[in-house]
């Protein structure tokens, strides 16, 4: 069971704070905000409410059904200020008022938002009290709840986003698992807790696939687009923009050419794509090789949206007619590992961060990214406040880093005008012999084989 252990430690250091607190609390369908909500609130003296999809008068009805049922009291008026003053602790325990789906409530009526200010400045409820108001919608959250929450937001102690969980959570996850079999499921589900959990370490990587995504039954097969509509209206639309992309169209222009659809009409749908977390702009690292960079180029960041738009979308015929392991070994199977390379470069970035978190990188890293350039790509690139830098490229697919592509990343380096200090060479499997021994005799290479990570 996936657990958020650092969000945990974090919501107890804000509940020992002295006074009322005020947090927002979003994240992603899935993100384990129930599960983690619940054990927050564990033998705590709390009030939770999930918000309904209802009309203003509705919700209200609801709230004051279940404080009166909690708090064994009557309610005499039809306020939220009525509700929030007959909550109690008890005694003088710190009370935890948690409202799921707040945004559900404040969208349709003011007052909602206006008494949780009251409550946080006690002129409801006495005790103290720690106020959580949650939201699973990230367009949102990010678009709209400033302007919906008005001047109150500065009132708010702060937001708190939960992230997908990194790669080392998922090998902490699947004790079973090699370090590849961990990189593959990173590259197929990502770090969703709610995917992760469904997911078994005790079946392979191909049982997991087709039990959980390609069977009818199971927990993901639909989710992709179950995702997207949930908080995006013209699916349609949005399913061809990213099968575009899945496709290898990466560029505006690649888009407006393979979709048909305006650069305009493109452009708003990939702003809201955006705001949802499911697309990326992919910038390159700042170096002296700006010509030689791409520029404007877009990603699928939301990993299972991405190998279901790769996998899945262009042979939805077949998934409907072939058994999963049919399907499986005729469209995954062969492909599966270019489209993890990504992913792997992903994980050896995250290796690199933790490496320099505790001083083992020999130069403190203050910024990291990628250079992706006309004629080559630089996988990772990371740079101290003296612009310093150390790179690295990543290797999952062929048996060995070849002593080729070292010298093909020396020259991407030269198109990117950079040097550097230490280079990290990643292979998911073994090194050129010539690699190993150049490494033995200059400290400035780093080979750094996946039994590492």
């Amino acid at each position: 069971m996936i657990t958020r252990v650092a969000e945990y430690k974090r919501l107890e250091e804000m509940y020992q704070e002295s006074g009322n607190q005020l947090y927002i609390l979003y994240g992603r369908n899935g993100c384990g905000m129930d599960t983690l909500i619940k054990l927050f609130c564990k033998e705590k003296k709390s009030f939770y409410y999930k918000a309904r999809n209802a009309s203003p008068k509705e919700q209200l009805h609801q709230m004051q059904r279940e404080i009166e049922r909690q708090f064994g009291t009557t309610l005499s008026k039809d306020t939220y200020d009525e509700c929030f003053n007959r909550i109690k602790s008890g005694d003088p325990t710190k009370l935890v008022v948690v409202i799921d789906g707040f945004d559900k409530i404040v969208k349709k009526d003011a007052s909602f938002f206006e008494s949780i200010l009251k409550l946080k400045a006690k002129r409801l409820y006495p005790g103290p009290v720690m106020i959580l108001l949650c939201n699973s919608s990230i367009p949102w959250t990010k678009k709209d709840m400033a302007a919906c929450l008005g001047e109150g937001i500065s009132k708010v102690n702060g937001l708190v986003k939960l992230d997908d969980m990194k790669f080392l959570d998922v090998v902490r996850a699947f004790p079973e698992y090699s370090v590849a079999q961990c990189v593959e499921t990173y590259g197929i589900i990502g770090g969703v807790p709610d995917y992760l959990n469904r997911w078994n370490g005790k079946k392979t990587i191909k049982e997991n696939i087709c039990n959980n995504i390609l069977r009818p039954q199971g927990y993901l097969f639909s989710e992709a687009e179950d995702f997207i509509r949930g908080e995006l209206r013209e699916l349609s639309v949005y399913d061809t923009i990213l099968a575009s992309i899945a496709a290898g169209n990466e560029k505006l222009n690649d888009l407006f050419a393979d979709t048909g659809y305006s650069r305009a009409k493109i452009s708003v749908y990939m702003k809201n794509l955006a705001a949802f977390d499911v697309i990326e702009k992919i910038v390159s690292f700042e170096t002296g090789g700006w010509d030689n960079a791409k520029k404007g180029v877009y990603h699928i960041g939301n990993h299972y949206v991405n190998f279901w738009f790769t996998f899945l979308y262009p042979n939805l015929s077949d998934l409907y007619t072939m058994s999963p392991e049919e399907f499986y070994d005729a469209h995954i199977k062969d492909d599966l590992d270019d489209y993890l390379n990504q992913y792997f470069v992903s994980v050896c970035t995250e290796y690199l961060q933790l490496l320099n978190q505790v001083g083992q990188v020999p130069i403190r890293l203050s910024k990291m990214g990628t250079w992706v350039g006309k004629m080559g790509t630089i996988d990772i690139i990371g740079q101290n406040e003296q612009r310093d830098n150390v790179v690295g490229i990543c290797n999952w697919k062929e048996k060995k880093l070849s002593y080729e592509s070292y010298q093909q990343l020396l020259a991407t380096m030269k198109k990117a005008k950079i040097t550097a200090k230490v280079i990290y060479l990643f292979s998911a499997k073994k090194f050129d012999d010539r690699l190993v021994e150049l490494a033995k005799d200059n400290p400035q290479i780093v080979l750094v084989d996946m039994t590492e990570l």
